[in-house]
């Protein structure tokens, strides 16, 4: 039997892939796979199954289907086992939308979006699992109930959180399948000739820093991306874009914008905190750091979200206002406005 484990640190769910031995008896589906992947309840197989996330020989099945010898047998399960306790947090979150199956949030920068290390509290799960107390998956003490993506700390902007097994199942199964919708606003150094492109190129943990990604062109590392960016506005040295994601890395806008010599605004990470067009005088120097220190993250935000309703099926489509706006004078007594995101 052949098998192989994926999982992409840039969302949130597992994907198996499992082929059946000559010799398997005739076993049904969801007994199958519970054998075979561990830490994951039978229950949770068989809501994948329901929900159309197990697929074999490439198309949907039943729990009581049975495996025959040869067959390819793929799931998509929604977030990894439980590592540690989950304390719910009485924290304000901008709510956008809400049904019984689901939620979209509108997340504050500087707020980590599930616990790891070193951010064990204050997260925006720990407010979900006191908002939704009283919803079941929320009681289950999952390291991630109801998440299917995530965006950085400090980037800001819309989150879709399932609040039902099934939601989850369904929703993981649309970002898996990039059948969601997600634009990006970001300002970055430069401006763009043309105003319109695409970014391609594998991204992968760094060689040399851990904490960072990056591009691994030739693709002998790392995993595909692709980021289509289109410039809204030229304020100065910098640019106002717009980003749409076919794939979701870890990181990916920030690293692919690094690539190409247009790092996000004060991107520490990534070099975007540096005077990188411009520039040597004084006045203009002071005025760069002081747009830092206005704007003191990274200028990212997480604009639009289109999906499927898990439960529907209705097309359902979020935007949310950039965070607010600040006015800064530029060199030469130019006005310029800059994002404060």
């Amino acid at each position: 039997m052949m098998q192989e484990e994926l999982f992409d640190q840039s969302e949130l769910y597992e994907h198996h892939r499992i082929v059946a031995d000559k010799g398997q008896g005739l076993l049904r589906v969801d007994k199958f796979l519970f054998n075979r992947i561990e830490n994951v309840s039978r229950n949770k197989i068989q809501i994948a199954v329901k929900a159309g996330n197990v697929l074999v020989n490439g198309n949907a099945v039943k729990p009581n289907y049975r495996v025959k010898p040869g067959d390819l047998i793929t799931i998509v399960l929604p977030y990894p086992h439980r590592e540690y306790e989950i304390l719910p947090e009485n924290i304000p979150i901008h709510i956008l939308y809400e049904d019984e199956h689901l939620m979209v949030v509108n997340k504050e920068a500087g707020m980590v979006v599930h616990p790891g290390h070193g951010n064990y509290t204050g997260t925006l799960v720990n407010a979900l699992c006191w908002h939704l107390k009283d919803v079941p998956l929320f009681q289950s003490g999952e390291i991630r109930p109801g998440l299917v993506h995530r965006i950085d700390k400090e980037t800001s902007g819309i989150l879709v959180v399932a609040k039902t097994e099934m939601a989850l199942n369904r929703l993981a199964k649309q970002f898996f399948d990039r059948a969601t919708k997600r634009t990006y606003n970001a300002v970055v150094w430069g401006t763009f000739d043309p105003p319109e492109g695409t970014i391609t190129g594998n991204i992968g943990r760094n060689i040399r820093d851990r904490l960072k990604m990056q591009v691994f062109p030739d693709g002998e590392s790392g995993k595909p991306a692709v980021t289509h960016y289109k410039m809204l506005e030229q304020l100065g040295y910098v640019s106002l874009i717009e980003c749409r994601l076919e794939s979701g890395r870890t990181h990916q806008i920030r690293v692919h914008m690094e690539y190409i010599k247009h790092p996000v605004f004060n991107d520490e990470r990534y070099g975007g905190d540096q005077i990188l067009r411009g520039t040597v005088f004084t006045k203009y120097r002071q005025f760069v750091e002081n747009c830092f220190k206005l704007i003191p993250r990274h200028a990212l935000h997480a604009k639009s979200l289109g999906f499927r309703h898990p439960e529907t099926g209705k097309e359902m489509f979020f935007d949310s206002e950039l965070p607010r706006i600040c006015n800064c004078l530029l060199k030469n007594g130019e006005n310029i406005l800059l994002t404060e995101m």
